[in-house]
C-alpha cells in the first residue's frame, strides 16, 4: 500500500498562446533598442502546471498519495477544486492573500521560438508554508522560490524524511555552494543530462563521486533512458519506446512522480526508475503536463510490455 509523500514545489497555471508566423519577420534587429510590436494569437489554451502539481498528478494516476506542498494565489480556486476532485490530498497548499497563483505566459512562433513571461506571485512566499508537523516516508524538493526549497529541505531533514533534490528548473538559483548544501540535506538526486553537466561544473564533483554520499543519482536522458548511480553502481536504465512526440513540458515531473510511487512501494531503486521512464513516455504523447489520463491497467502494460515487471496490487 503506498505511503503520503510530501511534494514540495510549485503550483502554476501555464497561458500557451500560438502566433501562427514567425517572430523574425516581425523584429527588426537594427531597432531592437525600441522594441514595440504586437502578435495576433488566434490560438490559445490554459494548462494546469508546476512541479508539485505535476508531480501529484503523476503519482495519483498510479494510485500513489501525494500530498503537494505549494503557495499559491487567490485565483487558485479552480486548481484546488481539480485536485479534490481527484482525490489528491490539498492540506498542505497555502492561500497567500493578496497574490496571484505563479504564472507563465508563453507565446510560440511556427519555428517553436518562445516568448515567455513568468509572474511567480504565491511562489514568492513558499517557504512560509510551514510542514514541521507533516508526517510522510519520503518527500521531494522540486522547483520552487529558492528560499522555499531550502526551508522545505531544512524541515523534512530535521524531521528524518528522506527527500529527493530535484534541481530542474530552479537550476540558474543555485551556485556550487548551494548545490552542496542541499545535497548534504537530501537522500538522492534527479536530473537530466544537461543538469547532470552543470551541477558537475559547480561543484567540482562528477555525478559518481556525489552518489557516493546519497542512496542514489538518476540521471535521465529523455528517449535513451536513465542511468541510475546507487551503492556504488551505474546501472542503465533502458527507454520506453513513446507512441508518439507531442510535447516534452511535464515529462520530467512525471518521471518523479512514477520514481516517488516505486520507492513507497518498496521498490528497488532501479525499478521504480523503470516505471519513471514508462511515466515519462506516456506524458510526452499528450500536449501539456496534466492531459494524459492512462488508467492503472493502461501503465501496467507498458511497464509488463517493456521491463516485465508489474505495478503492485
Amino acid at each position: 500500500m503506498a505511503t503520503p509523500v510530501l511534494v514540495c514545489g510549485s503550483m502554476a497555471f501555464d497561458t500557451i498562446a500560438v502566433f501562427e508566423g514567425r517572430f523574425k519577420e516581425h523584429i527588426l534587429a537594427d531597432r531592437i533598442q525600441s522594441l514595440s510590436v504586437s502578435f495576433l494569437v488566434p490560438s490559445m489554451r490554459k494548462e494546469y502546471g508546476g512541479c508539485s502539481g505535476n508531480i501529484a498528478y503523476n503519482m495519483n494516476l498510479l494510485g500513489g498519495k501525494p500530498v503537494p506542498v505549494a503557495t499559491v494565489g487567490e485565483d487558485a480556486g479552480e486548481y484546488l477544486e481539480r485536485l479534490d476532485g481527484l482525490g489528491i490530498d490539498t492540506s498542505r497548499v497555502k492561500v497567500v492573500p493578496g497574490t496571484f497563483t505563479a504564472q507563465c505566459f508563453i507565446t510560440t512562433d511556427l519555428d517553436d521560438n518562445q516568448i515567455t513571461a513568468f509572474h511567480p506571485g504565491a511562489m514568492s512566499f513558499s517557504a512560509s508554508n510551514d510542514l514541521s508537523d507533516a508526517k510522510a516516508t519520503w518527500g521531494i524538493v522540486a522547483p520552487d522560490a529558492k528560499e522555499g526549497m531550502f526551508a522545505h529541505a531544512e524541515r523534512l531533514h530535521k524531521q528524518g524524511i528522506p527527500f529527493i533534490f530535484d534541481l530542474g528548473q530552479a537550476m540558474p538559483l543555485f551556485d556550487g555552494a548551494d548545490l552542496e548544501r542541499m545535497l548534504g540535506l537530501a537522500q538522492a538526486l534527479t536530473v537530466n543530462d544537461y543538469e547532470a553537466g552543470v551541477v558537475e561544473q559547480r561543484t567540482g564533483r562528477s555525478m559518481a563521486d556525489i552518489a557516493t554520499k546519497l542512496q542514489a543519482v538518476v540521471v535521465t536522458r529523455g528517449a535513451e533512458g536513465a542511468t541510475l548511480l546507487t551503492e556504488g553502481k551505474t546501472i542503465q536504465i533502458a527507454p520506453v519506446r513513446a507512441t508518439q512526440v507531442v510535447d516534452p513540458t511535464g515529462c520530467g515531473d512525471a518521471q518523479r512522480g512514477g520514481l516517488l510511487y516505486g520507492l513507497t512501494s518498496g521498490w528497488s531503486w532501479e525499478d521504480s526508475c523503470r516505471l519513471g521512464n514508462v511515466m515519462g513516455a506516456i506524458k510526452i504523447a499528450s500536449r501539456g503536463p496534466q492531459n494524459h489520463a492512462p488508467s492503472r491497467a493502461e501503465i501496467d502494460a507498458v511497464l509488463h510490455a517493456t521491463y516485465g515487471i508489474h505495478l503492485p496490487v
